[in-house]
C-alpha cells in the first residue's frame, strides 16, 4: 500500500526519523577528514547498509546521506563538480532501503561559511548553491526536505527559498541551539520558530548540539510560539573523548524516555542526531507506539523585540570626541601606537600622554598579531584611555575570534569606555615563534560592521534587545592602492551600507591613484583619515614598494631615497616626502594618521610637527 502524503501522515500520528548517519559511518572506520557524502558514490553498499539498519529499527523517515553535499562544502574535497551525482545517488540509496514503506527526506545542511549580513556570500548566492543541491534531490525523487543544524535564520531562509523555487514538497526546518535554548547565533525560539513558519515550513524543529534534557526546554518554548507541527532530534548527550574517539553516552532507554516527553509537548517528528544509533531509534519507536500525540494549545506569539521600548541610536556627534570632530568637519590628527611586548605598559601610557599634550586627537591601537607575547589591543586601549586621558581608536580584527566572542568583546570594550573602533578582517597569523598557531575567521569586516551597527541600535546578533544601545563610532579600513580596485570599491560600498561612519586608509604614497580612488567612492563618501608612514631609510622605501601588499610607491620616491647617501640624509629626505604628501592630503581628506616604521618617539614628534 502506498504511503499517504507526508503532511497527512504527520497530522495523524507521530513519525520517527532515523538517527545519525555520520556516527554509524565513523563507527565503521570512516575517517572524519573524508567527505561522508561522497561515500554515496565510493562505497554505496556501506551507506545502504546503514539505511537498512534504521528501517529495521522502525524509522518512518530516512534522511539521505547528503547533509554536506553542497558545492561549497564539496569543493574542499575537490568534489564541486559531483553535486548532482552525489545527491541523486543519495536519494537512490535511501529509496532502495525504504522500499515504499518509509519516507525519504532530502537532507540539506549549512554551507559551513557565513553569509550576509555576517559573511562575504550574498543571500542570493547562497540560495543559488542550495537550489543546485535541492534540484538534484528533487530529481532523485525525495518525499520531503529536511533542512537541519542551521544556526543562522538568514541562511536557512535562503535554503527554504531555494526549495520553494523548485517545488512545493514539505519542508522540515530545524535550527540548532545552545544550552540556553537560543540558536548558536543567539536567536531565541520565540523568534526563529514563527519566522520558520512564516517562510513556509511544514514542520519546525531543533536538532543537534545539545542532549534531550536541554532540548525539551526549547521545545516547550517553541510550542508556545508557533502553530506548526514540531520536530526534535537531539544528540545522544554530550560527546566524550574515550581513547581518542568521540563517543555519545546517552543510552537508548534514556533517549526513549525523553522522546515520550517530546511527544507530550506536541512533537510529531522525533528522532536523534549525533551519537544516535539504530538501537536508540528502536527504543524511541517503542515509546511512540505507547503514546498518543498530545493535543497542543493555541500558540502564543511572543515578539521578543517588542518587549523592550524602542531605542534611538546615539547621534554621531555625541559618540566621542573623534566623532564630534568628524561631524563638525574639523581636521583630525591620529597617531598609531602599537601595544607593547609583555605586560608592562608604562612607556606606552607616557607616550600617549605626551601626544595628548601636543594636540593629537586620537591614538590608534593596532591589532596586528606579532610573533611574540604582546598585549592585546583592547587592553592597551583601555589603559591609555584610563591612565593617559586620551581617546583611542581600537583596531579590532575578526581574526582569532568567533562571532559571539566578538560581540562579547565589544560590549566589554564599550563598558570600559572605548567608543571608537576600526573594524578589520585581519591578516593571517605570521609563522614566527609559534609555527603551529592557527587563525579563526568566522566573519569578515563587513559582517563585523553589521554586528556593531546592530549593537548601536540596541540589538544583539540574534535580534534580542540589549537594553541601552552602544554608541560606537564605526570605522573601517580602505586600501586605495588595492591590486583589484573594483573589488576594493565594492567592499567599501558594502561597508558603508553596513554602517561604517569613517574610513582609515593604508599609507598613501601615490597621490594620483588616491585621487582616483576618492572619485570612485564619491557616491558613498564618508569622512576619510589618510595613512601617513614616512620613510626613514632606503631599505624602508624599497620594502614598502616591493613587499607590502596593497601599497603603491611611485618609483620617483624610491629614487629620491636612493639619492640620499647618509642615514641622516635619508631621514631628512623621508621627512621631506612626508611633508609633501601631508600638504597634498589636507585638501582631500578630513584627517591624517601617522604610523612610524620603528618605535622612535623623537622621529614621531618630528613627523607630528610636519602634519600640524
Amino acid at each position: 500500500m502506498a504511503l499517504p502524503p507526508f503532511v497527512e501522515a504527520i497530522e495523524r500520528r507521530v513519525l520517527v526519523c532515523d538517527g545519525a548517519m555520520g556516527t554509524m559511518l565513523y563507527a565503521r572506520g570512516i575517517f572524519l577528514n573524508r567527505s561522508f557524502d561522497e561515500l554515496n558514490l565510493a562505497q554505496p553498499d556501506l551507506v545502504a547498509e546503514v539505511h537498512q539498519e534504521y528501517v529495521r529499527a522502525g524509522a518512518d523517515v530516512l534522511e539521505t546521506n547528503t547533509f554536506g553535499a553542497n558545492r561549497v562544502k564539496l569543493a574542499s574535497f575537490g568534489l564541486a563538480d559531483r553535486v548532482h551525482a552525489i545527491n541523486v545517488q543519495g536519494v537512490r540509496l535511501a529509496r532502495h532501503a525504504a522500499r515504499d514503506q518509509v519516507y525519504v527526506a532530502g537532507a540539506i545542511g549549512p554551507l559551513g561559511i557565513r553569509i550576509e549580513p555576517w559573511g562575504k556570500m550574498g543571500i542570493d548566492e547562497a540560495e543559488a548553491v542550495y537550489r543546485e543541491q535541492a534540484s538534484a534531490l528533487f530529481d532523485g525523487g525525495v518525499d520531503l526536505f529536511i533542512l537541519e543544524t542551521f544556526r543562522d535564520l538568514n541562511e536557512i531562509g535562503a535554503a527554504m527559498a531555494a526549495v520553494r523555487s523548485l517545488c512545493d514538497l514539505p519542508i522540515v526546518a530545524q535550527m540548532t541551539t545552545e544550552d540556553d535554548g537560543n540558536s548558536l547565533d543567539g536567536t531565541p525560539p520565540e523568534v526563529f520558530a514563527p519566522e520558520l513558519e512564516r517562510r513556509g515550513a511544514a514542520v519546525v524543529g531543533v536538532n543537534c548540539s545539545v542532549g534531550p534534557a536541554t532540548m525539551l526546554e526549547t521545545v516547550e518554548r517553541m510550542a508556545r510560539a508557533t502553530t506548526r507541527v514540531l520536530s526534535a532530534q537531539p544528540n545522544a548527550g554530550r560527546p566524550r573523548e574515550v581513547e581518542g574517539r568521540n563517543l555519545y553516552l546517552s543510552s537508548p532507554d534514556y533517549m526513549a524516555s525523553y522522546a515520550r516527553r517530546f511527544i507530550l509537548n506536541g512533537v510529531k517528528l522525533v528522532g536523534g542526531c549525533c551519537g544516535t544509533t539504530p538501537e536508540h531509534v528502536r527504543q524511541i519507536k517503542l515509546a511512540v507506539r505507547a503514546l498518543a500525540p498530545a493535543v497542543r494549545g493555541a500558540a502564543v506569539r511572543v515578539d521578543v523585540a517588542a518587549r523592550a521600548p524602542a531605542v534611538e541610536p546615539a547621534p554621531v556627534e555625541r559618540k566621542s570626541r573623534l566623532a564630534n570632530a568628524l561631524a563638525r568637519g574639523a581636521a583630525v590628527v591620529a597617531v598609531e601606537l602599537a601595544p607593547p611586548t609583555g605586560h608592562e605598559a608604562a612607556a606606552l601610557v607616557e607616550e600617549a600622554r605626551q601626544l595628548k599634550i601636543r594636540g593629537v586627537d586620537v591614538v590608534n591601537i593596532p591589532d596586528a598579531l606579532r610573533a611574540g607575547a604582546c598585549m592585546s589591543a583592547l587592553s592597551a586601549a583601555v589603559l591609555i584611555e584610563q591612565q593617559a586621558g586620551v581617546e583611542t581608536l581600537l583596531h579590532y580584527s575578526c581574526r582569532d575570534r568567533n562571532l559571539l566572542g566578538m560581540q562579547s568583546d565589544l560590549l566589554g570594550a564599550h563598558a570600559m569606555g572605548v567608543r571608537n573602533v576600526l573594524l578589520v578582517t585581519g591578516d593571517p597569523v605570521p609563522r614566527g615563534s609559534y609555527p603551529d598557531a592557527t587563525a579563526v575567521f568566522d566573519v569578515d569586516s563587513i559582517g563585523l560592521t553589521n554586528v556593531v551597527s546592530r549593537l548601536n541600535s540596541g540589538l544583539d546578533i540574534g535580534g534580542k534587545p540589549i537594553g541601552v544601545p552602544t554608541a560606537f563610532l564605526v570605522g573601517v579600513a580602505a586600501n586605495p592602492s588595492a591590486r583589484v580596485l573594483d573589488e576594493e570599491v565594492r567592499r567599501f560600498e558594502y561597508k558603508v551600507e553596513a554602517g561604517a561612519e569613517f574610513a582609515l586608509t593604508a599609507p598613501i604614497y601615490d597621490l594620483r591613484g588616491f585621487e582616483q580612488f576618492l572619485k570612485r567612492i564619491a557616491h558613498v563618501r564618508i569622512p576619510i583619515i589618510a595613512g601617513l608612514s614616512p620613510f626613514d631609510s632606503l631599505r624602508r622605501a624599497e620594502y614598502m614598494a616591493n613587499e607590502v601588499p596593497g601599497v603603491q610607491v611611485p618609483e620617483q620616491l624610491v629614487e629620491r631615497m636612493r639619492a640620499a647617501d647618509t642615514p641622516q640624509a635619508a631621514m631628512a629626505e623621508g621627512l621631506a616626502i612626508a611633508r609633501e604628501i601631508a600638504a597634498a592630503l589636507r585638501d582631500l581628506v578630513q584627517g591624517i594618521q601617522i604610523a612610524m616604521p620603528t618605535r622612535n618617539f623623537d622621529s614621531l614628534l618630528a613627523v607630528l610637527d610636519i602634519v600640524r
